[in-house]
C-alpha cells in the first residue's frame, strides 16, 4: 500500500492539536494557530500540524518586504507518532502545504539547534533554506512563553529566556506567476542545505484523542 493509499491529511480544529502540543511536542506551549492539521492512518489522527502567525513583525516585513507581510505565516508545530511508515511525514507537510496554495501565502520555519535538529523534513520538501538565526535572550514569562503571552499587569523584567539559535526556512504557496513575482523581493540569501545527526527528544506520550472528530 502507498503513502497516499494509507494516509490521509485533513483540516482539524484547533482544539484537536492541544493535547499533541502541550504534552508530546518538547515545546509544551501552545503557538498562534491560523491553520490545523491532521495526519490521519485510515480514521486515527498520527500527527498534527500547525500554521499561524509569527510572533515577530519585523520577521514578516523581513522576508519579502511590507508588501507581502501579510503573506507571512509560520508553520510552528509538527509532531507526529514515532511509528510512521518512511515518507508519512513530508506527505503530511507536502500535503498541508497544498491547502494553502489557493492563495498566496510564505510559510517560514525554524528547526532548533539546542534539540539537535537540522529540518531535514524542510529539506525533503524543497523549503528554501536562509541560515541560522543569532541565539539570544529576551524577557519571558514565568512559564517561559513568549513576551506576547505578557499579562500587562505584572512585571517580567527579571525573566531573561535564552532563545537559542534556529536554522530557518522558507516556502512559498501559491500559483507560479505570483512566486515568480515574490522571489524577485525574496531578501534572504539561500544556502546549502546544513547536515549533521538528528538529536531525537522523547515524544512517547499518547494524546487521549486518537480518532477524528468528524
Amino acid at each position: 500500500m502507498s503513502i497516499k493509499e494509507k494516509y490521509s491529511v485533513k483540516r482539524i480544529k484547533k482544539n484537536q492539536t492541544h493535547d499533541w502540543i502541550l504534552n508530546k511536542h518538547y515545546a509544551k506551549r501552545l503557538p498562534s494557530i491560523s491553520f490545523a492539521f491532521g495526519l490521519f492512518d485510515n480514521d486515527i489522527l498520527v500527527g498534527v500540524l500547525t500554521i499561524g502567525k509569527p510572533a515577530s513583525p519585523s520577521l514578516c516585513v523581513g522576508i519579502c518586504g511590507e508588501k507581502w507581510s501579510h503573506a507571512v505565516y509560520e508553520l510552528n508545530r509538527l509532531v507526529t507518532n514515532d511509528d510512521l511508515d518512511k515518507n508519512a511525514l513530508s506527505y503530511f507537510v507536502s500535503k498541508a502545504l497544498s491547502f494553502l496554495r489557493a492563495g498566496v501565502t510564505i510559510v517560514v520555519s525554524y528547526a532548533d539547534t539546542d534539540m539537535g535538529h537540522n529540518g531535514y523534513i524542510y529539506q525533503a520538501t524543497n523549503w528554501i533554506y536562509t541560515g541560522k538565526t543569532k541565539e539570544r535572550t529576551d524577557i519571558g514569562t514565568n512559564d517561559g512563553s513568549h513576551s506576547r503571552h505578557y499579562d500587562k499587569s505584572l512585571d517580567y523584567s527579571e525573566n531573561r529566556v535564552k532563545r537559542s539559535s534556529k536554522h530557518r526556512y522558507v516556502y512559498f504557496c501559491g500559483q507560479k506567476r505570483w512566486i515568480k513575482k515574490a522571489m524577485n523581493e525574496f531578501k534572504y540569501k539561500q544556502m546549502p542545505y546544513p547536515k549533521g545527526d538528528n538529536e531525537r527528544y522523547d515524544a512517547s506520550y499518547k494524546p487521549q484523542v486518537q480518532t477524528t472528530l468528524f
